[in-house]
């Protein structure tokens, strides 16, 4: 069992087999919001250390839906105590119908810059690296919580260098049985994490480049000197080896 997407919770503690991650709902929900066994978490208490990308990251959201339906505009600032929601809000089923008009004006195009400046956005590449030296232990399995990413493993101290440029949106270990955590926001679609580490280097806010050393390996949060990778795609868990480089014995 190896470490994977937190998706409903922010108190995680790690299994006797492994690294498997369980929730347990603790400092980051009032009572009242502890969730029953058939319901899912609706709100997020924010704890100090959090940031909404970190928020985003443990509910499985990309970080501007949680923006959009808490209201928060860039720079996205939130406070200690705050309740955010973290679930999608119910549609409205009183709306007003919608006129011939509004539905012509909804489907009127955008202005051929905007479309060039969105069809840009879509296509821009990203040149991914390895992150570190050594063996495959685990590899992403879509749809199983606990292997939302690669497991790496290495000796304590060896270099954990960032897979691609980016801006550190998360530096902490709020996310308990991550350890020492490090999220890098690629650009507005990608972002990449590097768990279990020993010490780190860089700080939320923290321009990175490429290949650039921002931790070392450890085992903070497991059971072996090792580096847990994670990428995301607007929010959602995405294979790593589908980006990184192919190594000989990688397929």
């Amino acid at each position: 069992m190896r470490p994977g997407w937190i998706i409903t919770g922010l108190l995680l503690v790690l299994g006797a087999g492994g690294c498997a991650r369980f929730v347990d709902y603790g400092d980051g929900y009032s009572q009242q919001q502890k969730p029953a066994a058939n319901r899912s978490v609706v709100y997020h208490k924010v704890r100090k250390g959090d940031t909404l990308y970190s928020i985003a990251w443990q509910y499985g959201y990309d970080y501007r839906s949680l923006s959009r339906w808490n209201r928060i505009a860039p720079p996205y600032t939130i406070y200690p105590g705050q309740k955010l929601r973290v679930m999608p809000p119910k549609k409205r089923t009183n709306a007003k119908p919608v006129t011939k008009k509004q539905w012509r004006n909804k489907r009127t195009p955008p202005p051929k810059a905007t479309r060039r400046a969105a069809s840009s956005s879509r296509v821009q590449k990203i040149s991914w690296r390895w992150p570190t030296e050594g063996k495959l232990l685990s590899r992403f399995v879509a749809g199983e919580p606990t292997r939302q990413g690669i497991d790496i493993g290495g000796r304590k101290g060896q270099a954990i260098k960032a897979a691609a440029s980016g801006r550190v949106v998360y530096s902490g270990n709020g996310l308990r049985g991550y350890g020492n955590l490090v999220i890098i926001k690629h650009n507005e679609t990608y972002f990449s994490a590097y768990a279990h580490n020993n010490r780190v280097y860089v700080k939320e806010d923290d321009l990175v480049k490429s290949g650039q050393k921002i931790a070392d390996m450890g085992h903070n949060g497991a059971k072996r000197a090792m580096l847990h990778f994670e990428i995301r795609r607007n929010g959602k868990p995405s294979n790593p080896l589908k980006y990184l480089p192919k190594r000989g014995h990688e397929g």
